[in-house]
């Protein structure tokens, strides 16, 4: 969410949002440039959402029929290929790894524009070609970043996953616009919700928050919130972490730890 704020105070003071389509671009700022061809051992993992969509995805398969899998969804400014690192240093640590795609974003960017509603439709088909590859919710760890805790959350909340991993949550977007522009009635400007708290008390999944508390994008309390608010959620505290530096600067310990709950 690095470049949603400045310029979504700005949307949110000006401009009606129905005639807005800058709100989209200001919440689903999607590169430019075209993502990095990832080759192997990534492989396809193709599917179609319920309303017809074309969806997207790479993958590293799990090493053998009893290694769960890690669906990674990514945060707003960015593409699955920017967590390909990720993806393969979990692979190094016996894990298989989905990096998820949405609409109107990288590979997926003409399969239509990015929504809340539309990005659930993505995440799910994702989670049913899994499923139809024989690995179904009681191998399937969902790992949201950002933006991409929303989506994973909900996921968590259809009983489509063993475990959820937050990185940097939420509580909900409406709520995240009021900590930018508190004077607004931004329960109505802003169309995507992404409430994660109001869903807290439905997650019954081992759930581990990591949260940053130098936050400055989201603030460490939300996750802190959201950490107390699902039942047993644990919490990792990463002292003077930033919101977009976690997985740079931890790299080598977060990625031991994500991987050590994704095994559990």
């Amino acid at each position: 969410m690095k470049r949603l704020l400045p310029p979504l105070l700005m949307v949110l003071a000006g401009a009606p949002l129905p005639a807005c389509g800058a709100y989209r671009g200001f919440v689903y700022p999607a590169p430019e440039e075209a993502p990095l061809p990832l080759g192997a051992p990534f492989a396809p993992l193709d599917a179609r959402a319920h309303d017809g969509a074309p969806v997207h995805a790479l993958w590293l398969p799990p090493p053998d029929e009893h290694a769960h899998v890690v669906v990674v969804f990514h945060g707003n400014g960015e593409t699955m290929d920017n967590r390909a690192a990720l993806a393969r240093d979990l692979g190094k640590r016996g894990l298989g790894v989905v990096l998820a795609e949405y609409r109107g974003y990288g590979l997926s960017a003409a399969s239509g524009e990015p929504d809340e509603h539309g990005l659930y439709l993505d995440a799910a088909a994702v989670l049913e070609a899994l499923e139809a590859r024989g690995m179904g919710p009681d191998r399937v760890v969902l790992l949201g970043i950002s933006l991409g805790t929303g989506v994973a959350a909900q996921m968590a909340t259809c009983g489509a996953a063993r475990s959820l991993i937050l990185v940097s949550p939420f509580t909900s977007l409406t709520e995240e616009a009021h900590q930018v522009a508190s004077w607004l009635p931004t329960g109505w400007l802003v169309p995507d919700r992404y409430d994660t708290l109001g869903k807290a008390s439905c997650i019954r999944v081992p759930t581990l928050v990591v949260h940053g508390d130098a936050d400055e994008i989201v603030p460490f309390a939300m996750g802190r919130q959201i950490a107390a608010a699902i039942p047993g959620a644990d919490l990792l505290v990463l002292r003077g972490g930033h919101h977009n530096d976690l997985l740079r600067v931890w790299r080598g310990p977060l990625t031991d730890a994500i991987a050590a709950f994704a095994r559990r």
